[in-house]
């Protein structure tokens, strides 16, 4: 509850406000059984006249749409700050899993935290708004029909105060369970999330590889599972309203029983009787609704947690101060100082991995899938912390400089990555700040000008969501061309020419040799061709090193890198 009034903190003034309008209108409501009670044995029997009977019965009508005012005016204002404050939640949870790092990311899971963004933050707007609704209307008609009842006939309420307990008994333990109950009901969620997303963004070759079925089985084990987890759930939430009506119906029974008995003896008044009955109702309802609040409750707190989990997250990676990684002066602009790394504590990914590289080199990195490719270009990037030796840039450990400013260092360009649903124009920009001119240079060193020229509305034409209406080369080459956009300081293209043709691919590293001299760049690639010109190349297999050199000292030294070169390109190639 401590985070969700976090959240509601700038709100307390409109919602003490709606409160006081709630709190009115339920009072007023609880005035009407009682000026029915005085009609019935006061007016009726001593007075008689009609005008009396109208005029009592007019304050009811007047009573009734005053409250039914409130009721209203209350309900929309805690409808505002339930949107308002969830709407802050999301922003914040958004915003804070934007900036997880690789290793809380791989800990919470996208499928997760996408569950957390929506399912999760909609409980808690749902439960907010609720309990401003009912969380003061209902313990108002609980208590104030109890007191009414106890002034109007002791020995009546007694009936009732002999079934609370039980009920509120009830409510308790099955509220306790309930909360473990929907936290896994929103695991499950997430599994299946998982499942539906890796098959969306494989649906081509899933269909191309008739595996259709495979994966409609694969679908239908996680529904089963989150079908077990609701089911469970909901029958044992569903309990208490059963038994809560039940508990009712019998306390009205022997209400009116007892009460037909006391009037028979003419120790109280039919319209008594009729009143309390009502009021007996208003705490019925009042009873369920403040367990339907409960059971919201033990959801809602169990999507709070899940969001806190990811909004107080630590900050990782912790910037620390360079007496503790002090700066060292050297040569390469890039470097790399006996670097290990493994993930969840697994096999290294990487194992002591070392190079210089200087300002405006170019860096190729070759090796077969799995080989730690990718990972480097991570820690250079800070994407994830060595576990062993330093990654410097500029003679900094990176764990020394401020997120920002490292991350304004670079511009990438991943083989997988994403382009908006967009034209192509904000889809190089990226939300920097650039000039018309300077998006046209980055697509000419791309090589992308001529097919978005040819476009019909050019840089103004609108991409399909991931750029479904583009080939793969040419989604290759506006990602190139946004990396290049900010004219960066640590150029990396990791796999960014893999759905190039070999004409395409030499004309864009010539357009990077020559435009983009100042960048130190990093080129991963599973072709020799992308790196063959690179000042230093890097043959990689299973985290290690096992060549580096120049094309031709490889060609000559290692035999792996050779194998590739003659597997790929025949002996010969033409530039």
């Amino acid at each position: 509850m401590k985070f969700i009034f976090r959240y509601l903190k700038p709100y307390y003034t409109a919602m003490l406000i709606g409160l006081g309008i709630k709190s009115f209108g339920t009072l007023i409501e609880l005035a009407l059984p009682y000026i029915l009670k005085h009609i019935l044995d006061v007016v009726v029997p001593t007075d008689g006249r009609v005008s009396m009977i109208l005029l009592w019965g007019g304050g009811m009508v007047l009573c009734a749409l005053l409250a039914l005012l409130c009721n209203i005016k209350a309900n929309r204002m805690a409808s505002k700050v339930a949107r308002d404050s969830a709407y802050a939640i999301r922003k914040d949870l958004f915003s804070r899993s934007l900036t997880l790092s690789g290793k809380q990311i791989d800990h919470f899971t996208i499928p997760s935290l996408e569950t957390r963004i929506t399912t999760d933050t909609y409980n808690i707007q749902q439960f907010v708004g609720r309990i401003q609704r009912l969380g003061v209307r209902a313990p108002l008609l609980l208590l104030g029909g109890l007191i009414v009842s106890l002034v109007m006939d002791f020995y009546l309420s007694l009936v009732m105060l002999a079934i609370m307990p039980i009920i509120f008994l009830v409510v308790y333990f099955v509220s306790r369970y309930g909360a473990r109950l929907y936290t896994n009901v929103q695991k499950a969620v997430d599994g299946m999330i998982r499942v539906v997303r890796e098959d969306s963004r494989g649906i081509r070759v899933i269909k191309a590889l008739s595996r259709v079925e495979k994966e409609r089985t694969r679908y239908d084990a996680v529904n089963d599972e989150l079908v077990k987890a609701e089911k469970k759930a909901s029958l044992t939430m569903g309990f208490v309203n059963p038994v809560m009506s039940l508990l009712m119906n019998l306390g009205i029974t022997f209400v009116v029983l007892l009460g037909a008995h006391r009037v028979m003896g003419g120790e109280t008044e039919p319209g008594t009787i009729v009143a309390f009955t009502q009021y007996f109702t208003m705490i019925s309802n009042a009873t369920l609704s403040v367990t339907r609040i409960f059971m919201m409750s033990t959801k809602s707190m169990a999507s709070a947690e899940r969001v806190r989990q990811v909004v107080d997250a630590p900050e990782d990676p912790v910037l620390y101060p360079e007496r503790e990684y002090p700066s060292v002066q050297e040569g390469g602009h890039v470097v790399f100082d006996n670097v290990s790394f493994s993930y969840e504590n697994n096999k290294n990914a990487l194992q002591n991995v070392s190079f210089s590289l200087p300002k405006g080199g170019t860096l190729g990195v070759i090796g077969a899938t799995g080989s730690g490719k990718t990972t480097l270009t991570s820690l250079l990037m800070r994407v994830y912390d060595v576990e062993a030796g330093a990654v410097r840039i500029g003679g900094r450990d990176v764990r020394t400089i401020p997120s920002g400013e490292l991350k304004s260092k670079f511009g990438v360009a991943m083989q997988n990555d994403f382009l908006y649903g967009d034209t192509i124009y904000e889809n190089i920009r990226f939300g920097r700040d650039l000039s018309a001119e300077q998006i046209e240079t980055a697509a000419r060193m791309a090589c992308a000008h001529e097919f978005i020229s040819a476009m019909e509305e050019g840089y103004r034409s609108v991409l399909a969501p991931k750029g479904a209406n583009l080939s793969g080369g040419q989604k290759q080459r506006l990602l190139i061309a946004r990396a290049l956009a900010g004219s960066p300081e640590i150029l990396i293209l990791d796999d960014s020419f893999s759905a190039l043709d070999y004409k395409t691919d030499a004309a864009l590293r010539a357009n990077l040799k020559t435009c983009a001299a100042e960048s130190t760049s990093i080129l991963v690639a599973q072709r020799v061709s992308s790196v063959m010109h690179a000042d230093l190349i890097l043959v990689l297999e299973e985290g290690e090193i096992i060549g580096r050199g120049t094309h031709e000292e490889l060609l000559a030294t290692c035999p792996i890198y050779k194998e590739i070169h003659d597997s790929q390109m025949g002996g010969a190639f033409l530039d």
